[in-house]
This record gives structure tokens, C-alpha cells and sequence, in this order.
């Protein structure tokens, strides 16, 4: 799962990509400080897996993860070039999903582009800059498509969907907003859309506002904003997230609980970045090694399967599995499950659900 962290410069991207990656990204108080995206790789937190890997004796845990990139910030006319604009607008087409991070705070230390602080603004220049890249190659596009559709008339569902596309950003409105057909989807995937790629808000707010969200009018209308594209809107102190990275493990909780805040920033936006992208986490576990494995929603268990190795897709015979929340109810104890009648055989029809614990039996 790649996600790309956007924003206008001096908004607090760096920041909280170094909280959240520890990975040390330059951060500093003047605008294009990142220009290639710094990457970092993140553990998905997962509880499970742990005490999992206990019950087992397991000799290697091994979490899921997040990449995260920083992208360097956008400003107006990126989409001309400015700013090394079309540099960073190719950097957001390889991610998946984006991390939109919106300035919610007051600070005169921290410059803003703009020099005054105005989230809707904000928002507004960079999905501006997304659109105007995406019309530009929507155009193209459809030159190109009409030509060929003289001849392949199948080509007549792509040249009304882009026409359709062209139609809504001319609107100032992202791809996203748009309800398309399983057929459309699939186009849309192939044209690669800055403004089509899921989204999520992240409102970054001082540490005073971080536990007392409704005081901060800023936040109020981001959430009203994303409210019209049906995007979530995280709340987070970039602040807070870089002390919360200093602190060893064992610290966390406890810092947490004495601002008052239930789960970290981190916590919050991978938990929306799976339901954004309908992700879900399947378990193995044994001695050798617990570990877990995302995949999407609908996924059956053969094709699971296959995100361990593909011989096991290729000869896979059938599924035992046991709910997490069953298995540990009983300690764990899975011949306990088996009397139980909690272990179940599936065959090669069977959804898998978050929280499996699963043992594939195969033969190649």
C-alpha cells in the first residue's frame, strides 16, 4: 500500500511524515526542502499478531506495512510547471491513495505560502493543480480515442467517460466525486487520474486542539469540504506525533493517555487508509513465524492464498480457518477449536474475513 502525502508547502507534511517513518526527512521552514519523495516503510500496528506469535512460540513476527511518501509541496501552477510542479505531479500518480495534509493551526514562526491560514484555500490550490494536470491529459486523450473509435466502436464507452471526466473538473470537481459503472472503474484505473485516487484529509492542528477538536474552526471546514467528496478527515498534532516517535514503545501509551487521546495519529490514519482502499489483514501463525497479510475485501481464499506463494494458489486444496476473536476465547488451543466445531474447512469459494486465522492446505 503506497500512499503520497500532499500539501502546499510549510503545512507540516514533513513533519509528521518523519513522525510517523522516523525516517529523518529534511524539514524545514521554506518551501521545496523535499523535491525526490522520501520514502518509509511503516509496521502496520496489529495486537493480534502478537499475541499470536505468544500462544505459538513463534521465533519471528512479522507485520504487514505502509509505504509512505513525502511529496514535495504543491503551489499554484504546478500543473504549468511551477515549482517543479509536473516533477512532483508524476511523483503523486505512482501512489495508490492520498494523504492530503491541511495547515489548522496559527503559528508566526511557521510561514504560510499564502501568508494567512485558510484550509478551504489550501485545499482548493492543490485539487486545482490535480484537475488541471488531469484535464490536460484527458484531452490528449481523447483526441486519440475518437481517432480510434472510427474503427473499434468499443471504444465509445471510454471516449463518453472521459468526455463525462472532462465535464465534472470543468465543474471544479475532482474525479472522485463521480458514481461510475464496474465498467468505467476499470477504465478509470487505466487512465491513472491525479483527482480520482481516493483521498483522506489530514487536519493538523496544534497540540491545544488535538483532544478538544471542536474549538478549531479550521477543522470544522475541512470536514465540511470533504463531507461533499465523502472523504474522511483525520485530526492530528504533526507536533505531537514527532514527541510520540521519540518516546520508546513502552512510553507511548502512557503519553497518549495523559493528553487525554486514545490512539495515536498513526493509528488513526492507518486504520482510514484501510477503509479507504477496503483492505482487510488475514493471520499465520506457528512456530517459524506469526505473521500478517493484507488483501482486499472480496478476496477468496485461493487468490489469499497466492499473497503467501503462488504454488499454494496453484494447488491449493482448502482453507482451515478459525476467527481470531474465537480462537483466542479459548486460548488459543486449536484442537479446543476442533471439538468446538470453530475450525472451519473452506473451499475455494469462501470470502476471506479480517481477523482469519488460516492454514492453507495445498498440493503442486
Amino acid at each position: 500500500m503506497k500512499l503520497g502525502i500532499v500539501g502546499l508547502p510549510n503545512v507540516g507534511k514533513s513533519t509528521l511524515f518523519n513522525a510517523i517513518t522516523q525516517a529523518g526527512a529534511e524539514s524545514a521552514n521554506y518551501p521545496f526542502c523535499t523535491i525526490e519523495p522520501n520514502v518509509g516503510v511503516v509496521a502496520v500496528p496489529d495486537e493480534r499478531i502478537e499475541k499470536l506469535a505468544k500462544i505459538y512460540d513463534s521465533k519471528k513476527i512479522v507485520p504487514t506495512s505502509i509505504e509512505f511518501y513525502d511529496i514535495a509541496g504543491l503551489v499554484k501552477g504546478a500543473s504549468k510547471g511551477e515549482g517543479l510542479g509536473n516533477k512532483f505531479l508524476a511523483h503523486i500518480r505512482e501512489v495508490e491513495a492520498i494523504v492530503h495534509v491541511v495547515r489548522c493551526f496559527e503559528n508566526p514562526d511557521v510561514i504560510h505560502v499564502e501568508g494567512t491560514i485558510d484550509p478551504l484555500r489550501d485545499i482548493e490550490t492543490v485539487n486545482i493543480e490535480l484537475m488541471l494536470s488531469d484535464m490536460e491529459l484527458l484531452e490528449k486523450r481523447l483526441q486519440r480515442t475518437q481517432k480510434a473509435a472510427k474503427g473499434d466502436k468499443s471504444l465509445n464507452t471510454e471516449v463518453e467517460l472521459i468526455e463525462k471526466s472532462l465535464k465534472i473538473l470543468e465543474e471544479g470537481k475532482s474525479i472522485r466525486t463521480l458514481n461510475l459503472t464496474e465498467d468505467e472503474n476499470n477504465i478509470m484505473k487505466s487512465l491513472n487520474l491525479l483527482s480520482s485516487k481516493p483521498i483522506i484529509y489530514v487536519a493538523n492542528v496544534s497540540e491545544d486542539d488535538v483532544v478538544d477538536k471542536g474549538s478549531n474552526i479550521y477543522v470544522q471546514k475541512v470536514k465540511e469540504f470533504a463531507a461533499t467528496e465523502g472523504a474522511e478527515v483525520i485530526v492530528v498534532s504533526a507536533e505531537i506525533e514527532e514527541e510520540i516517535s521519540q518516546l520508546a514503545p513502552e512510553e507511548r501509551n502512557e503519553f497518549l493517555t495523559d493528553l487525554g487521546l486514545a490512539e495515536s495519529g498513526l493509528d488513526k490514519l492507518i486504520k482510514a487508509s484501510y477503509r479507504l482502499l477496503g483492505l482487510i489483514s488475514f493471520l499465520t501463525a506457528g512456530e517459524p513465524e506469526t505473521r500478517a497479510w493484507t488483501i482486499k475485501k472480496g478476496t477468496l481464499a485461493p487468490q489469499a492464498a497466492g499473497k503467501i506463494h503462488s504454488d499454494i494458489e496453484r494447488g491449493f486444496i482448502r482453507a482451515e480457518v478459525i476467527a481470531y476473536d474465537d480462537l483466542m476465547a479459548i486460548g488459543g488451543n486449536l484442537a479446543t477449536a476442533k471439538e468446538k466445531g470453530l475450525l472451519r474447512i473452506e473451499g475455494k469459494e469462501y470470502e476471506m474475513k479480517d481477523g482469519d486465522v488460516v492454514h492453507f492446505r495445498f498440493n503442486v
